[in-house]
């Protein structure tokens, strides 16, 4: 493993010492994570592992084993020397697991146990990140290992101002943050999820298109079926791209009706060169595709976002899924009726 530069002997047998700079082969297994090539199988093994040259005093800093996880925790501690307990949340970052449960309080016990951590450090603290505070109880923590919960800052790129502060963090360094660039990068793996599912779309489409009055022409796949193609990317992209980008300044609170707001930007787009067709009916078959797809895109965006929970997730799927298929049957169906008349 490229990441581990030497082993350490402790009171509990030996300790990989990892690099905080980051290999090329950790930057390339971080690309083809985020598209999502490999993804659950990209984590390292449970345990503990150093920076730096820990010794019982040092801080111990827990860390979910998802991999890229763990390479940001580890790239923002040079110069520092901490353990780093790596639960195994199933290859889960932090976030997610705590919301499924594989972040928690039985999970940071058992590995407390299983490393022999109370023989390593003469402490009893443990830096857990913020993100991972829902899935764990810091009073069942201590009562069942002996070690306290101090939560540390949401973002890794903070822990050496949170450890200079004396483990205190600052207003700012509580705020979950969810800017452009954190929204640039979860766009890929969205992307490439919905790869699949476009291209079965895309060949219903071409299909459909040959159909007419006269019965099937396949002259008209390559008219009407590559105007429905270009459209069918279109509002992909709505949901998928333009709505995760512009999430800040679309109207509306839920990412549905977000969704339904950037399908309506890129309907304009394709109305205005005339990818839309000529006709009214027509274009109102569009709209209607445009504005579900890209509502159910955008929406579907939500798991990747801490500004949402389960419940609030669930409570707008329950309105916005029914809303989101009818406007898909309904904009197909006046589509297809096309085809007849």
């Amino acid at each position: 493993m490229d990441f581990i530069k030497r082993w350490i002997e402790t009171g509990t047998g030996k300790i990989p010492e990892v690099y905080t700079a980051l290999h090329y082969t950790d930057r390339i297994g971080t690309i083809k994570s985020r598209l999502t090539f490999g993804r659950m199988d990209y984590k390292v093994e449970p345990g503990i592992y150093a920076v730096g040259d820990p010794k019982a005093d040092s801080i111990v800093l827990v860390s979910a084993n998802y991999k890229m996880s763990f390479d940001v925790l580890r790239s923002n501690l040079t110069g520092i020397d901490a353990w780093i307990l790596v639960i195994d949340t199933k290859g889960i970052n932090v976030w997610c697991a705590a919301g499924k449960g594989t972040f928690g309080t039985a999970e940071i016990v058992k590995r407390i146990e299983i490393t022999g951590l109370n023989k390593i450090v003469n402490h009893r603290k443990l830096i857990v990140p913020q993100l991972g505070a829902p899935g764990v109880s810091s009073h069942e923590v201590k009562d069942l290992s002996g070690f306290s919960i101090i939560y540390g800052p949401v973002r890794a790129s903070d822990i050496k101002a949170f450890i200079k502060n004396g483990m205190k963090a600052t207003a700012e360094m509580r705020q979950v943050q969810f800017s452009l660039y954190d929204r640039l990068v979860l766009v890929p793996a969205e992307v490439v999820l919905g790869i699949n599912y476009l291209f079965y779309a895309i060949a219903f489409i071409f299909i459909l298109s040959g159909l007419n009055k006269n019965g099937y022409s396949p002259g008209l796949i390559f008219n009407k079926g590559f105007y429905g193609m270009f459209n069918l990317l279109l509002a992909f992209f709505a949901g998928a791209v333009i709505g995760p980008l512009l999430l800040p300044w679309l109207p509306g609170k839920s990412f549905s009706v977000k969704g339904f707001y950037a399908g309506i930007i890129i309907f304009i787009i394709s109305y205005y060169f005339g990818l839309a067709g000529n006709i009214v009916f027509e274009m109102i078959a569009w709209f209607l595709l445009y504005v579900s797809v890209s509502s159910f895109l955008t929406m579907n965006f939500t798991g990747a976002s801490t500004y949402t929970s389960l419940s609030g997730v669930k409570k707008e799927m329950k309105f916005a899924l029914p809303l989101q298929i009818a406007g898909v049957i309904m904009g197909m169906g006046m589509w297809v009726v096309l085809r007849f008349v």
